[in-house]
């Protein structure tokens, strides 16, 4: 199982839960955001701790491009903002008014700033798993050759996922259905999604959790995804992190939530659960 960390970048509160549950718990991999309000303590803190595989987290959605902003003016408003919503990159796309080539030149300037700062990127995935989305991903295939990165997500939960017995997912039910809901549209695009993989020679887990879960990723969640872990390689998509000011003041639904989950990642018997069920924790290097 790959336990990986988005938004490595965010805030320095959430870089700082990040490497406690690298350090103490269960992750083995994040993502970094290149135009996250921490970039820089970001970097500082993987130098620190080389062992924590740092791919990048793609985003479309929300805080200011990396790119020149003359060549993506499809994709900003005038400040040079990205769209503040998924629904809002969804129009673009459909109407036809976002090419590929802009989304490409978004990416290639994220990727660029990530390797400049002297990270190596393990792998990619985009933030709200726009790369499930046939253009997107067209677009991330074509950096991911440029940079010589292999390793890429597949963000497509299991159908019938349920919330498990006192989980924090079973007090919220109709959010948990409605994310549900979602996870399962998107789960349409796997056959396409698994072709292409093929023919770019791509690598990616077999299965994934924690799109449904996003905010209610709580210990029993944790622990009932590992023992119904299934021969392969999982990914568990989690956002731990350490609730502060910055984070409070920071465009993410995710505030609190992320000191629940970074509970859950060091919580002892979460340890146990990996021995008992003879789970080996690797990280994206590994596949």
């Amino acid at each position: 199982m790959i336990v990986n960390a988005d938004d490595f970048g965010l805030t320095a509160g959430v870089n700082r839960g990040i490497v406690r549950a690298f350090q103490s718990g269960i992750v083995t991999s994040c993502t970094i955001i290149a135009s996250g309000d921490a970039f820089g303590h970001a970097v500082d803190s993987a130098r620190e701790n080389p062992g924590l595989a740092v791919g990048c987290h793609l985003t479309l959605v929300g805080g200011r491009a990396v790119a020149d902003t003359r060549h993506i003016g499809s994709l900003v408003d005038r400040s040079g903002s990205l769209p503040s919503t998924l629904q809002q990159v969804l129009l673009k796309l459909v109407s036809g008014n976002l090419g590929r080539e802009q989304i490409e030149i978004e990416f290639r300037a994220q990727i660029q700033a990530i390797v400049e700062a002297g990270i190596k990127p393990t792998h990619l995935d985009t933030h709200k798993h726009l790369h499930a989305y046939p253009r997107v991903f067209e677009a991330l295939t074509k950096v991911a050759h440029e940079f010589s990165i292999w390793r890429v997500r597949s963000p497509f939960e299991p159908p019938h996922l349920e919330a498990p017995r006192g989980a924090k997912a079973r007090r919220r039910p109709v959010e948990f259905r409605r994310r549900q809901a979602g996870a399962l549209a998107m789960r349409m695009m796997l056959p396409a999604f698994r072709r292409r993989i093929r023919a770019e020679e791509l690598r990616a887990p077999d299965f994934c959790y924690g799109v449904s879960l996003t905010g209610m990723l709580d210990g029993s969640a944790v622990g009932a995804i590992i023992e119904r872990l299934e021969p392969g390689v999982t990914e568990l998509i989690c956002h731990p992190g350490i609730y502060d000011e910055q984070l409070e003041r920071t465009a993410t639904r995710l505030k609190r939530e992320r000191e629940m989950e970074l509970r859950a990642l060091t919580d002892p018997g979460i340890l146990r659960a990996i021995r008992d069920n003879q789970v080996e924790l690797i990280s994206y290097r590994d596949i």
